[in-house]
């Protein structure tokens, strides 16, 4: 990234840590504070939280004070508060909002919802959002991220992850070990991790190829429904992959990629018709790639964001620590799906 593009971002790179900061302390606190009434059930069965909506509405009022005419491509909508607009899911949602934006009401936090309904495509600059990414993670007090990523014509520029349960030292993940972080990746300029909490020292990141493919350790998700866990042993067996997977939710993957702490992230697809969502992987594609990995498809297709909200050029996730390890993934995931 030449000066003069580095320095237009320097803005945004601020107003995006700040708000993807205040979203993962939201949604920690609901976490600590969960009840069952905080998640009721999409129509495709998995939960919404207060999380979800009170993450999404504090990014687009940050988003909103600092670029007003950015538009956002984010997962969640106003529907249920304005569907229920005196339910305790939106005076949840209110109550957390408020901790951050005492001047937030009902509307408002609606209407902040409201604005992330943008539907992406190839030209002109856009946020895309994933305000918690992994929510059967949140809920079972696993990994989850709160994913952010701005794109211009068509490319990730800046990508963040926060991740509020991903312990700081992945060496050392038992107690005493302070945990929260956040993954910060610019086109050009690299990846960084920050903590969470307290001071916002940048550490540079960078993957970490395995001496030789049999000594990689894999990431996938926990959920079999989100990713074929019976061909991803196959791919396993066929390199000769020694370690058990590191089976985590949300692209918190991509960071454990990204940071050395696994070589390879396979996201294998369930169906032929499935396609990814933009927000599910535009933060993580930018941080590997700038910790100097690759991540293409399953058919070692770069990914196409300008397709709109979905990645429909593209099916599935290849994600590694680069050089000859990928293109060894590649083959041994053709072995697997042609098996």
């Amino acid at each position: 990234m030449d000066e003069r593009s580095a320095a237009n971002l320097r803005a945004e790179r601020i107003a995006a840590i700040e708000a993807v900061r205040a979203a993962s302390l939201l949604c920690r606190a609901v976490r600590e504070a969960l009840i069952p009434s905080d998640s009721v059930a999409k129509a495709d069965r998995s939960p919404v939280t207060v999380a979800d909506l009170g993450s999404q509405a504090l990014i687009s009022l940050a988003l909103a004070d600092a670029f007003p005419d950015d538009p956002i491509v984010g997962e969640e909508d106003a529907t249920l508060l304005r569907t229920d607009p005196d339910g305790p899911i939106a005076a949840a949602v209110l109550r957390h909002v408020r901790a951050a934006r005492p001047d937030a009401t009902a509307e408002i936090v609606a209407d902040a919802l409201a604005r992330c309904s943008h539907p992406g495509g190839a030209t002109g600059r856009f946020w895309t959002l994933d305000p918690v990414d992994g929510t059967k993670g949140f809920l079972r007090g696993g990994q989850y991220t709160v994913a952010l990523a701005l794109i211009e014509d068509g490319e990730p520029v800046l990508g963040l992850l926060g991740c509020p349960n991903l312990p700081l030292d992945q060496d050392e993940p038992g107690a005493g070990v302070g945990v929260g972080c956040l993954f910060v990746a610019e086109r050009g300029a690299g990846a960084v991790l920050i903590p969470l909490d307290g001071d916002s020292h940048e550490t540079p990141i960078r993957v970490s190829p395995p001496e030789s493919p049999g000594e990689a350790r894999w990431a996938e998700s926990v959920e079999a429904g989100h990713s074929d866990q019976d061909d991803a042993a196959r791919v396993a067996e066929s390199l000769g992959l020694l370690q058990a997977p590191l089976r985590m939710d949300s692209q918190a993957k991509y960071a454990a990629v990204a940071r050395g702490e696994a070589a390879i992230y396979l996201r294998l697809p369930t169906s032929d018709a499935y396609r990814e969502r933009i927000w599910d992987h535009a933060a993580g594609w930018l941080i590997v790639r700038e910790a100097g990995g690759e991540v293409t498809d399953i058919h070692g297709q770069p990914f196409d964001f300008s397709t709109g909200r979905g990645l429909e050029l593209n099916q599935g996730v290849v994600a590694s620590a680069g050089g000859t390890l990928h293109a060894e993934v590649l083959r041994a995931v053709a072995r697997a799906l042609n098996a």
